[in-house]
């Protein structure tokens, strides 16, 4: 019988001890902040797509940006971006015919919008129940390209891309990414239409780039625990 007691009383001592582990996680999540913005730099590569260059991994250049990423929601994040890098061309070793010898390198800068969505709400767990520490997602925008010398100009851009990201700290963030800026324009390499063939429909015979990049970004803007509009 004494065993018996025993038994039950360490059952007992146990799960009184699990319940305050648990509310005392509990407590300690809530009471870690959960961050609005991002900021923070990407390094990586770009290449030139277009007359001259099929290929996203011929021809690539250095690419940086700098960006600000709102969080609408551990899902959502809106950002602002500012990149610059070469684009870099050549009608050497390609499979398609041209009249002329060509070749083409210029400096571009590229400002946009964008949206992310990420599959699964990301974050490290604590501030937000159910947040994961890794989460792809995709890129979906609108942005601005702005070129040099030969046929300088600008154009409208629509980004497309997708990638990954990984909270190595908790307000450390790395991201790997690849994205498509398909643009308006036929000008990007300096040459416009060179068989001289018109075409229609937005993105026929048009000009655009590819950028995979690494970045890495700082949380800051605390969300505030208190206010009244947070209250679930």
């Amino acid at each position: 019988m004494r065993r018996r007691s025993d038994c039950k009383w360490l059952v007992r001592m146990a799960a009184i001890l699990f319940t305050v582990h648990c509310s005392l996680s509990s407590a300690s999540a809530q009471d870690d902040p959960e961050y609005r913005l991002e900021v923070g730099a990407s390094a990586g590569a770009v290449t030139y797509l277009g007359d001259y260059n099929g290929n996203i991994l011929k021809g690539m250049q250095p690419w940086g940006m700098l960006a600000a990423k709102y969080r609408m929601n551990p899902r959502m994040s809106t950002g602002l971006t500012v990149g610059f890098g070469k684009l870099k061309g050549s009608s050497d070793n390609l499979s398609t015919w041209y009249p002329e010898r060509y070749e083409f390198d210029k400096s571009v800068i590229d400002a946009g919008l964008r949206f992310e969505y990420n599959f699964w709400a990301y974050g490290t767990g604590r501030e937000y129940r159910g947040a994961k520490k890794v989460a792809p997602f995709i890129i979906l925008g609108l942005g601005a390209t702005i070129h040099g010398n030969p046929e300088g100009g600008a154009s409208v851009n629509l980004p497309l891309g997708a990638g990954i990201k990984y909270k190595i700290g908790q307000r450390l963030n790395l991201t790997a990414e690849w994205c498509v800026h398909f643009t308006f324009s036929d000008k990007l390499d300096g040459s416009q239409d060179p068989y001289g063939i018109k075409s229609s429909g937005i993105f026929k015979n048009t000009d655009g780039y590819s950028v995979l990049q690494l970045a890495l970004t700082y949380d800051v803007w605390a969300k505030c625990k208190t206010c009244n509009n947070d209250r679930d």
